[in-house]
């Protein structure tokens, strides 16, 4: 038997194997969206599809991938398709890799003297694979294919040579065909790059005794959940949220969470079916979602693989909106992903308030822009981004300002990156003041970024949520600002007010304004130190007639002290 010192060294090796799979993905990658945003991720499975190991990348790939690679596998037993040493699987598929078609899962066996050890897979989000829009996700598609390309599970490289009619395909449906094969070949790499190392680990310590840590990691893993879980109280406790901009209004999230002893059940029966609209969730999203908020208020540091999902049940209606079968659209469904940790924090507030933070700005805000040969001829271009937002007060702590919230867990696309490669202009990229709820720990701030068209043309997709319905606080905090999305004419100077979900075409010169939304506040403002709201004032982020409206504060100068 494997000791601990062994099992642990391992494990510590896959997880660093799978961090170097995404620097070698990073930095091989093309679209801003991968090498500067970091929008992909990498983890490593053992031979019957367990999640082994994964890098600390993006929680909402991560979570849907071991459902993903599984589902993969089964698909290629199914279909009588072996994989072999040197080959790489692609599959963008949602209803088999776990999220939307702009998300483009790799899978690769990995062999050692000719046996099946483990598999090293990655997924990331490329900039466009074809559709109604430029970048793909559409606020309007009705069925899966104006989404874009569809790939089920395919060989794109096979005993370690490039299929190039694979290839082919796949870039004769794309707007941006360079950047897209780039891409492609920066995941193939990095599969490469996990091989490699789990290959050294082999020669090493011997397969049997691998085998012996692969078996011990995942149960490591468990166990420590069931303590992690046994520190927190039984409960059963539900909620609600909503997303917007639904044709027929509004559809909702019901979710129960059912905590007893050493395991968690997550029932979302009672959420709406599925909706002609991109906003349904393959099971996949809803999975990765609810058990991050699980993870969230357990261990932070736990080690997440397949033991921790033994003890963490999620149930999803089939044919509801956190369960879309085909060929419900699902581009959006990194929205849906958002507000089910939303929902499900909601939910664990009624029983562990203190470990729950106020609801953050509750979307991804996805901008999208492309234009290219619809009036003659020329190349096409498109650009992706997910732009930063509020996160909410937590007992003890302020909200964060400006950050990527929960389910994503990207970077900004550096201004001169997207001046030097597209055609826009930042105009303004700056916290967005007020936009926190007041609370005794307040919500974060976003932020304002706009964009200047610089071309003859473009079409413009926003995709968000929280326009209508404001980030929510807790113990008597106040919600966040809503999100507001607009574009100025350039020839008119007019604004053009957008709703959460909104395609448009931009003439030269137009300005694209995304002002995202605030945290959520925590505990009652009254209680907020004056020195804190002072603070608050002398950097811009609340005015004096709001310290003295939300928080009893008069501020006269530099100086503070509470109304009497």
């Amino acid at each position: 038997m494997v000791d601990k010192v062994t099992s642990e060294v391992i494990r510590r090796g896959l997880e660093y194997a799978a961090e170097e799979m995404g620097i070698k993905l990073r930095n091989a990658a093309y679209s801003p969206n991968i090498k500067e945003r970091m929008d992909h991720s990498c983890a490593i499975f053992d031979s019957s599809g367990s999640n082994l190991a994964q890098a600390e990348h993006i929680p909402l790939h991560l979570g849907s991938m071991g459902w993903g690679v599984k589902k993969t596998l089964n698909y290629l037993v199914k279909e009588s398709i072996k994989l072999s040493e040197d080959d790489v699987v692609i599959v963008n598929y949602p209803y088999i890799s776990g999220t939307h078609l702009n998300d483009v899962l790799t899978v690769a066996p990995v062999y050692f003297r000719n046996k099946l050890i483990a598999y090293t897979a990655s997924k990331a989000h490329y900039v466009d694979v074809g559709g109604k829009v430029p970048g793909s996700i559409s606020g309007d598609a009705t069925e899966l294919h104006e989404e874009g390309l569809v790939i089920p599970p395919t060989k794109v490289v096979e005993a370690g040579s490039l299929r190039k009619e694979v290839l082919d395909l796949i870039l004769r449906n794309v707007r941006s065909p360079e950047v897209i094969k780039g891409d492609l070949m920066a995941q193939v790499a990095a599969c490469d790059v996990g091989s490699k190392r789990v290959k050294e680990l082999a020669i090493k310590y011997g397969v049997a005794v691998l085998e012996e840590a692969f078996k011990e990691i995942i149960d490591y893993s468990e166990a420590l959940t069931k303590a992690s879980l046994l520190n927190l109280p039984d409960f059963s406790v539900e909620a609600e949220d909503y997303l917007e901009d639904i044709a027929g209004g509004e559809a909702v999230i019901h979710v129960k969470v059912i905590k007893a002893n050493d395991s968690v059940r997550i029932d979302f029966t009672g959420s709406s079916p599925q909706v002609p609209a991109p906003v349904n969730a393959p099971y996949g999203v809803t999975l990765a979602s609810s058990t991050f908020a699980i993870k969230a208020v357990t261990d932070p540091q736990l080690p997440v693989n397949e033991g921790f999902y033994r003890r963490v049940s999620v149930e999803a209606p089939e044919g509801s909106i956190v369960n879309a079968t085909y060929p419900a659209p699902v581009g959006a469904s990194i929205e849906t992903a958002q507000r089910i940790v939303d929902t499900v924090y909601l939910a664990l507030s009624k029983a562990i308030p203190e470990k729950v933070p106020a609801a953050s700005c509750g979307s991804m805000n996805n901008v999208l822009i492309g234009g290219g040969n619809s009036d003659g001829g020329g190349s096409t271009w498109a650009f992706y981004e997910t732009i930063a937002c509020g996160y909410g007060g937590r007992k003890g702590l302020d909200g964060v300002d400006a950050i990527h919230c929960n389910m994503t867990n990207t970077m900004n696309t550096p201004i001169e990156v997207i001046e030097a490669e597209l055609p826009l202009q930042v105009i303004r990229y700056e916290l967005r003041p007020s936009s926190g709820g007041a609370g005794e720990w307040r919500g974060g701030m976003g932020v304002i970024r706009s964009f200047k068209l610089l071309t003859n043309k473009a079409k413009l997709t926003v995709i968000g949520e929280r326009v209508k319905r404001r980030p929510w606080g807790l113990e008597g905090g106040l919600p966040g600002m809503p999100a507001k999305y607009y574009v100025v004419k350039a020839l008119t100077n007019e604004v053009i007010q957008l709703g959460s979900k909104a395609t448009v075409t931009l003439e030269e010169g137009d300005e694209v304004v995304i002002e995202t939304a605030g945290g959520g506040g925590y505990g009652d403002p009254f209680r907020r130190d004056t020195e804190r709201v002072l603070q608050d004032y002398l950097d811009g982020l609340i005015t004096a007639e709001e310290a003295m409206k939300y928080y009893g504060v008069v501020i006269k100068g530099n100086e503070a002290f509470r109304r009497t």
